[in-house]
């Protein structure tokens, strides 16, 4: 009896064990309501992560630091969002590790548009080129905003210090403020751009891909999530993957003449964008960002950014790309 209780103890275990092993594992993503967010928002409403074995919540944050925070805290298993001062600090100290690309600043492709409020504009700021002396109403200081200005500064040879930079803690703040005439300019993204100027609230003045292309944010995760959770992580990035491809294949294509096209593979994508970033599609087609089809990074790029954060004294000297760069999990980064 006692060798047949004990069989059955372990039999009991093992299907215990089995069934854990095949229950959804649990993960919590942290993100902004924006188009460039689209890969996270396919892959949840399309089962991408379920069929990877992932119970997926995502999270909607109103600016790039808290995403990072919540990510390095343990709050959120893992982030996407832009790159921040704040965020490399954070990355510097060991607490996160980028794993791939959210979207980028590619030539035709628009996403952040510059945004003149009306009493600025009819004051005469009609050209970008004309931001030094001016307002510009940023989140917070080392955002990627902040980082917009400065890319613009170094292109055109102008004094940081001749643009004053507002900080205004989240973007519903930035349209507060835009409205209000607060402050001159802001820097948004389309599908916002979009619905301030259709109720003639700001005018638009550019495009930051015109100007100063770049790899706008990341995709990343916990150092503690890489070293306990490897397995999770890969079957996140493969759901990313999948949506990711799904998303490039429907928003940005470009015909023949080199026009970008949408057509049925975007127009069936739409419902899911619209429920997330709460935009019309006119506003999704404009300014629907470049992301690469597997969400590869521009490595480059990111220590590009690092060294400019240095320099202005927003990032801490020792903080070094190479350590907080895991790029196992995507091939062909560079």
């Amino acid at each position: 009896m006692h060798k047949k209780f004990a069989a059955l103890v372990v039999s009991l275990f093992a299907l215990a064990s089995a069934a854990r092993a095949t229950e959804p594992q649990p993960i919590t993503i942290c993100a902004l309501p924006f188009v460039s967010s689209a890969p996270l928002f396919i892959a949840q409403d399309k089962g991408y992560f379920a069929q990877q074995g992932l119970k997926a919540e995502i999270k909607i944050f109103h600016a790039a630091q808290p995403v990072a925070v919540g990510v390095a805290a343990g709050d959120c298993d893992f982030g996407v969002t832009g790159f921040t001062a704040g965020f490399f600090n954070l990355a510097g100290k060991g607490a996160l590790k980028v794993i791939g690309a959210q979207s980028r600043e590619q030539p035709g492709y628009h996403f952040v548009g510059f945004l003149v409020s009306n009493k600025a504009y009819n004051a005469g700021f009609h050209n970008i080129k004309q931001l030094p002396g001016h307002t510009v109403g940023i989140s917070q200081i080392g955002s990627t905003f902040y980082y917009n200005v400065g890319m613009l500064a170094d292109k055109f040879g102008w004094n940081l210090d001749s643009i004053h930079m507002k900080p205004l803690q989240s973007v519903p703040n930035m349209i507060a403020a835009l409205k209000g005439g607060e402050v001159d300019i802001v820097f948004l993204p389309a599908h916002i751009v979009a619905a301030l100027t259709k109720a003639k609230a700001g005018h638009l003045i550019g495009w930051v891909d015109d100007y100063t292309p770049w790899q706008l944010g990341g995709l990343f995760t916990s150092t503690k999530n890489i070293e306990q959770h490897a397995g999770e992580v890969r079957a996140f990035v493969r759901a990313y993957q999948k949506a990711a491809t799904e998303y490039y294949a429907a928003f940005d294509q470009r015909d023949a003449k080199g026009e970008r096209v949408f057509g049925d593979k975007a127009k069936a994508l739409l419902p899911i964008i619209e429920k997330y970033t709460q935009s019309k599609p006119d506003a999704i087609y404009l300014g629907a960002p470049y992301i690469d089809p597997k969400g590869r990074l521009d490595v480059k790029d990111v220590y590009k950014q690092v060294a400019w954060y240095k320099k202005h004294g927003l990032v801490d000297q020792d903080v070094d790309p190479k350590k907080f760069l895991d790029l196992r999990f995507i091939k062909g980064q560079k």
